[in-house]
């Protein structure tokens, strides 16, 4: 990773994609300590405190949300609506047409996928809202005593208005920089986090003789888990495949071996980010209209995260959210189609529908394994953490398991982005 940085930056290109990045990634870190009037930061912070959902938004945004900055929401409504579009996108087929004609059709669904940006924005703004004006942190006279609503919708405006202008941020960063802008947005803010969370564990040093050590060990945990994360992200199952020769005219074509790479990992954080969300959707619910009712605290007692029932419950999701995505994102027909299209063949199998049914086989199994494992990356760091930092430390929410997985993917991305950058760059020096 240093000796592709380390080479990068002898490229004045990719020097100036990365200096891009690295402003636009600034500009990006000065909206979220903008504040936004009518919000008392100190009282929202408080109330956050002991709120997983939000607890793990504000993680992803940098801490934005907890201080009810420009860009509490951060990139989530966009995200948000990519999964929608492209979940959609399988169901009806004007969006499978168009995810199939090449960029004009990518146009076309960027666009879309904006348009349902802004509708998720300002609901999610207004639900946002309304659960921080339950918790007495947003000044409602701002427009006069009987203008409550005027003071929500001038809120809602501006954090729909700081999700969008983060995503313009992101995809100038894809545009003109270096990987993709939405991911690294992520990947800064969970950094941004960790690192503050780091930050006041070392302050503690002074007042408590054991904050040292538990921070040390914490560390050293956190890197375990980091090498087993990048060990099984880059593991994957290589399924040879053989291509005929064939002789057109004078000349002969063909007859090359390569294979069929499926990632233990396919799915990456996508599981995670579905399981979470339909768990923590109820408790957003009642935190927005109901936060002291009896449902409300039953369910934070025999519901809340870390719970047993949580648990068991967040690892079936996990589970059924892979193989619901592997399906959506590798079809055997289709590849053992144009396999025998182009005279290939697997092995001992035979062209058609044994090959399809061969790739469906190697594939349901290493779904499995990569199942299991995001299961058990959500869910046992957590308890290691929580035993390592003690329970209610700030460090557990900064190294979720999903933070976890986005920074090791969007880094591991990062690299590849720049090797082929500098290679494209060797290229096009060797040929002039």
């Amino acid at each position: 990773m240093f000796e592709t940085l380390k080479n990068a930056f002898k490229v004045k290109e990719i020097r100036t994609k990365i200096l891009i990045t690295l402003a636009l990634v600034l500009v990006y870190r000065i909206g979220c300590f903008i504040p936004v009037p009518g919000i008392d930061s100190k009282v929202l912070s408080e109330n956050l405190a002991g709120n997983t959902y939000f607890s793990v938004m504000s993680a992803i945004t940098g801490g934005s949300l907890s201080q009810g900055t420009l860009f509490a929401m951060g990139i989530g409504p966009y995200i948000n609506s990519s999964i929608i579009i492209q979940l959609l996108s399988v169901a009806i087929p004007s969006l499978e047409r168009l995810s199939k004609q090449g960029e004009e059709g990518r146009k076309q669904i960027a666009k879309i996928t904006r348009y349902v940006a802004l509708a998720l924005a300002v609901a999610q703004a207004l639900g946002i809202l309304l659960s921080f004006g339950n918790g007495g942190a947003i000044d409602f006279t701002l427009f006069g005593t009987n203008a409550k609503w005027a003071t929500y919708a001038y809120m809602t405006a501006i954090y729909a208005a700081g999700s969008l202008l983060t995503v313009w941020i992101g995809e100038r960063i894809t545009e003109y920089g270096v990987s993709n802008g939405i991911s690294m947005l992520i990947f800064v803010g969970i950094l941004s986090t960790a690192g503050t969370s780091i930050i006041n564990q070392i302050t503690l040093i002074g007042s408590d003789d054991m904050a040292i050590w538990r921070l040390i060990a914490f560390l050293a945990a956190v890197i375990v888990i980091f090498c087993c994360i990048v060990y099984v992200d880059l593991a994957e199952r290589k399924i040879p495949v053989q291509y005929a020769k064939q002789v057109k005219g004078r000349k002969m074509y063909g007859g090359q071996n390569t294979v069929i790479p499926i990632r233990v990992n396919a799915n990456g954080v996508m599981p995670l980010i579905f399981a979470f969300a339909i768990l923590s959707f109820p408790d957003l619910i009642f935190n927005m209209f109901w936060p002291t009712s009896n449902a409300a605290i039953w369910w934070a007692m025999h519901m809340g995260a870390g719970s047993w029932p949580y648990n068991i419950v967040l690892a079936l999701l996990i589970l059924g959210f892979a193989y619901f995505y592997a399906q959506i994102q590798f079809n055997p027909d289709d590849i053992s189609k144009s396999i025998q299209q182009n005279g290939g063949f697997i092995p001992g199998i035979r062209p058609g529908k044994p090959t399809a049914q061969h790739l469906r086989r190697i594939n349901n199994r290493i779904t499995l394994f990569g199942a299991i494992f995001l299961a058990l990356i959500a869910l046992v760091p957590t308890l290691i953490f929580t035993a390592v930092a003690g329970t209610g430390s700030s460090l557990i929410n900064a190294f979720s398991a999903t933070g976890m997985l986005i920074i090791v993917s969007v880094a591991l991305e990062f690299d590849k982005q720049l090797q082929s950058q500098i290679m494209m760059k060797n290229y096009k020096g060797f040929l002039k």
